[in-house]
């Protein structure tokens, strides 16, 4: 599918737009400010087929034009239209209006949970990056200068902070660590860890699991050199930095969410059921 409707290269969301005298969003407009009754009710729709901005943007002016709609909202990257509306126009035309527009429309509770998702996907995002912060800053502080002190680092100062690893305030020091670098990892990779538990249990190895394996095997050493008489150096920093990049790469780089949504709309679409999409339609 290509996600056009009529031979001239529109979708029917163009068409629609244009029926109503309504001209494509510049992307400098700003956001639109609406007043909203306060007898309208609100429903969100899962939507497959917003590719951009200007597509949110253009969605939104159209269904505005409608008498008992009062404010919309679409989300590309939730995949999530919001509409304000009269009590008298039911979910099932609010939908059927969508789908005219040349949209896929999942059930409202695949909406809902598509939405929950992200804000966790963005609590993940958040926890890996401010916790694994919250661990880097005690390393370049006192234990990097420690063990690159031949670099740039004053002798009497790296006694200090030496003296200080080898007392008993060193055991408070680790604990901290570990527990900031613990919570990160099965916060913020909890998703990637049940995967890896699941992929173990069919008996399969896949990247996450040599990923979760690496973590864990880390975490282990660490902790042992730093509670026991195990010795060698404590790698937490090396836990929170994997966090914070496996965090980042699975949530913003590859999307997965994204690929998710595509798979449900190529799993839904048949042969015998054409339906248009938006411009870079899946």
């Amino acid at each position: 599918m290509h996600g056009q409707d009529d031979r001239d290269g529109t979708t029917r969301l163009d068409v629609a737009a244009r029926d109503r005298g309504i001209e494509p969003p510049e992307p400098g407009d700003g956001p639109r400010v609406s007043r909203v009754p306060e007898t309208h009710v609100h429903d969100t729709f899962a939507v497959s087929g917003i590719e951009t901005k200007r597509r949110e943007a253009l969605l939104e002016a159209v269904l505005l034009d409608h008498d008992d709609v009062s404010a919309a909202s679409a989300t590309k990257r939730n995949g999530t239209v919001g509409i304000h509306h009269d009590p008298a126009t039911d979910r099932a035309a609010l939908r059927a209006t969508l789908e005219s527009y040349g949209l896929l429309v999942d059930p409202g509770d695949e909406a809902f949970e598509r939405r929950r998702a992200a804000q966790f996907d963005s609590a993940r995002i958040a926890v890996a990056v401010l916790f694994g912060l919250m661990v880097a800053t005690p390393y370049i502080g006192v234990l990097y200068p420690t063990r690159v002190e031949w670099l740039f680092y004053d002798p009497v100062t790296v006694a200090y902070l030496q003296s200080l690893l080898d007392s008993r305030v060193a055991t408070h020091f680790y604990v901290n660590l570990a527990a900031l670098s613990g919570i990160a990892f099965l916060v913020a990779c909890g998703p990637v860890i049940r995967r890896a538990w699941a992929s173990a249990l069919d008996r399969q190895f896949t990247t996450e699991s040599a990923f979760v394996v690496g973590v864990l095997a880390v975490y282990t050493y660490s902790t042992l050199a730093a509670f026991t008489a195990f010795g060698g150096n404590v790698h937490y920093d090396l836990v929170a930095y994997a966090v914070i990049g496996a965090t980042l790469w699975t949530q913003v780089v590859a999307d997965p969410a994204a690929d998710a949504a595509d798979d449900g709309v190529e799993d839904r679409v048949t042969d015998d059921e054409p339906i248009a999409l938006t411009d870079g339609g899946r």
